[in-house]
């Protein structure tokens, strides 16, 4: 308020002043008297202070003609200048809205109008990070994939776009199905930046694929050090890893090597089926078979699979039929009521030609989950009791149109294989596949006529031709009953 008061008194005050100054110099007599060239002027003293005041105004005026005339001439000359900068702020402004424009086409997916905006700020931007990594993400969008690889080959000259150019090189590799040079941009990524997430997970999936099991490991391992990957998931992975290792050492005849592999990747994972089969079968090799019963009583306590019980026979492959039923009890000791088992002891029976037993030994299941494996184990017990033709052919009948069972699925895709593999044959998952039952896709027909031939004519082989995906189990009843040591 006080200052406010006090602007306003100045102000009154320089206003007075000015007046009484003007009032001075009309009061004043005399005045300006100048002779030039024949003439002779009188001013009054008023008139004398306009005129020098419009003598500094031309003055002035003078001084500023001469400072743009000079600007000129150091413009034209290349040196920078007001007029430069000027035009330099105007290029500026509209490379950067030809920039804004590119990025909201390219992210509403306007590929073309994206690189002609992209062009555009380059034209007028002298920023190549921006511009040209414009260029290429829209030319990538646009399917100019030649313009857009010129475009990453040029920031790969730069210590601050050389990451961003060889991903982008690398994920045009990707697309083209050139796996080998995806592999070292993949690679080279990884060094200049160990950390990077995506670059973990792409480079993993293509040494994978070209069954690189050490480099893998490798990059999984780093994976763990950059915090992407819990210690438990780690560990079953690494297993995977290190188990198809010791199967790549194994198909090479370095037999003392693949063992150590194997068992490692059992110690990793214990409950890894493939592992602790190949990681018994190593033992077995080299004659502890005291620490392969051990390994595949852990992995059944984990979850029992046909696999562990074909490992646990070859400990003991000439024992008779009854010995290795004996035997096998103490493995399926703690889950005597889970599937797996009731199936295991149903078959070791009817080799053993115990076939009441392997009745109570199957129990309910082809009731209550009548699976291709059950039924046929079933007309193989009343075969082997002696029942007539048309009992075992009803058998046989339901066990053609009858779910799978149990399978090496997919968990990504659904894919059913025949064996366990660490990638996935139809999708390329890493690690995606478990031993579960796979949705169905085909079942019994309308009208049961695929169930005719077994029930009007005497069983003949089953042939069954190769499908697509992994071949279903061919069932021969007289094979399971001569089932023998």
């Amino acid at each position: 308020m006080l200052w406010t008061l006090a602007k306003v008194l100045l102000f009154i005050l320089i206003v007075a002043a000015l007046t009484l100054g003007a009032g001075v110099l009309l009061d004043t007599g005399g005045g300006l008297h100048i002779q030039a060239a024949g003439y002779e002027f009188t001013l009054g003293p008023l008139q004398a202070l306009i005129l020098l005041a419009a003598m500094f105004a031309a003055l002035w005026l003078v001084m500023k003609l001469a400072g743009l005339l000079v600007a000129i001439l150091r413009f034209l000359n290349g040196d920078e200048t007001a007029i430069s900068r000027y035009f330099d702020r105007n290029r500026e402004r509209k490379g950067f809205q030809a920039l804004t424009e590119g990025m909201l086409a390219l992210a509403a997916g306007e590929g073309r109008l994206a690189l002609n905006r992209a062009i555009k700020a380059e034209k007028y931007l002298a920023e190549p990070h921006l511009t040209t990594l414009l260029v290429a993400q829209a030319a990538e969008a646009a399917g100019d994939t030649r313009r857009a690889t010129e475009a990453y080959k040029e920031l790969l000259s730069s210590d601050t776009t050389r990451f961003v150019a060889i991903r982008g090189l690398l994920n045009q590799k990707l697309a083209e199905g050139d796996t080998e040079t995806a592999l070292k941009l993949a690679q080279k990524a990884h060094e200049l930046k160990p950390k990077h997430l995506e670059t973990h997970d792409i480079l993993l999936k293509l040494q994978a694929e070209s069954r690189d099991w050490k480099g893998a490991r490798a990059t999984l391992g780093a994976k763990l050090k950059a915090g992407a990957l819990p210690k438990d998931v780690y560990r079953r992975r690494d297993a995977v890893l290190a188990l198809q290792q010791a199967q790549g050492v194994l198909d090479e005849g370095a037999s003392a090597e693949a063992r150590e592999a194997a068992i490692e990747a059992n110690k990793q994972s214990p409950d890894l089926i493939p592992a602790a089969s190949m990681a018994a079968r190593a033992l077995i090799d080299k004659g502890d078979r005291k620490t392969a019963t051990r390994v595949l009583k852990k992995a059944w306590d984990a979850k029992p699979h046909p696999d562990l019980a074909a490992a646990f026979a070859d400990i003991e492959p000439a024992e008779t039929p009854q010995a290795r039923l004996k035997r096998f009890k103490t493995l399926v000791a703690n889950h005597p009521d889970h599937e797996e088992t009731r199936l295991l002891m149903a078959e070791l029976n009817i080799a053993a030609e115990d076939y009441p037993e392997a009745r109570r030994a199957l129990g309910s299941i082809v009731e209550t989950h009548p699976t291709r494996r059950a039924l046929a184990i079933m007309a193989a017990i009343e075969r082997g009791s002696g029942s007539d033709d048309a009992v075992v052919r009803g058998w046989m009948a339901k066990a053609m149109t009858a779910p799978r069972g149990p399978q090496w699925c997919c968990d990504k895709c659904q894919a059913v294989h025949a064996s366990w593999d660490p990638i996935c044959d139809n999708c390329g998952g890493f690690d995606t596949l478990s031993w579960r039952e796979p949705p169905e896709k085909t079942g019994p027909s309308a009208t049961g006529a695929e169930s005719l031939p077994l029930m009007v004519s005497p069983p003949k082989p089953v042939v069954e031709p190769a499908p697509a995906a992994p071949e279903p189990e061919v069932i021969d009843v007289e094979a399971i009953v001569r089932r023998g040591g």
